[in-house]
């Protein structure tokens, strides 16, 4: 990944895919720790936790960034965490949990909720100690919204870029990909429908572009930078 232009490697030992069931911080740490310690001073690391302990034993091990898809819901301990190390954090809008997040989601107003559950998210991880130019915010594509939804948030960005922090969008394989190709049943989308939605989240202010596929992902950005100069 690195090789292939990747800036960062996020690194997690939870699935949070539809559907998923949670794991223990020492099942979890077991999944981590040998990665963490094969990579580090190698490879800029964030790790993808909710975990205060995980979080701290990966910063320990030189991980940059805490990638915490419950925006410090789940323990508001990792704020103190993230502070302490100086480290950098991703706060996540999801709705509910992995588990029970793809049944019926529903809102008024998509992205109007998905920003002010953000920015207040913000105000949280601010007042926990983190400075604000420390923190990314992520719309959270594919946690507890319909396809629709998630379509809806990458066409307007511009209200959650607004909020004046990078925005980092996480469109790569999503399910909704597939089924927007015409497969209602798809669990997975194509490397080129992720390179279309990752590009069209970047000319519209996305910041930080979550990906499986680097190489494509890169020379696509690549172009489309030079196009938009």
């Amino acid at each position: 990944m690195l090789d292939e232009g990747a800036a960062i490697v996020d690194v997690g030992g939870e699935s949070t895919r539809p559907g998923a069931e949670p794991v223990g911080p020492d099942e979890e740490l077991r999944r981590v720790i040998p990665v963490l310690e094969r990579l580090q001073g190698d490879v800029p690391v964030s790790i993808d936790t909710s975990k205060a302990e995980v979080a701290r034993r990966a910063l320990e091990l030189g991980a940059e960034l805490v990638n915490d898809v419950t925006a410090l819901r789940a323990e508001p301990d990792l704020a103190g965490v993230v502070a302490d190390h100086g480290a950098y954090l991703c706060l996540m809008h999801m709705l509910g949990e992995p588990r029970t997040m793809q049944r019926d989601p529903r809102y008024d107003d998509v992205v109007s909720e998905v920003a002010r559950f953000l920015e207040q998210r913000l105000a949280v991880a601010v007042q926990g100690g983190i400075p604000e130019e420390r923190i990314c915010l992520d719309p959270g594509i594919g946690f507890g919204k319909s396809v629709e939804h998630n379509f809806e948030l990458i066409r307007r960005l511009d209200e959650l870029t607004a909020l004046g922090r990078p925005i980092v969008v996480g469109f790569s394989r999503k399910s909704s990909l597939g089924r927007l190709l015409g497969d209602s049943e798809a669990t997975i989308g194509t490397i080129a429908a992720s390179v279309g939605a990752a590009v069209a989240a970047y000319e519209r202010g996305a910041t930080i572009l979550r990906v499986h596929d680097v190489r494509d992902h890169v020379e696509a950005l690549t172009a489309a930078a030079a196009a938009l100069g």
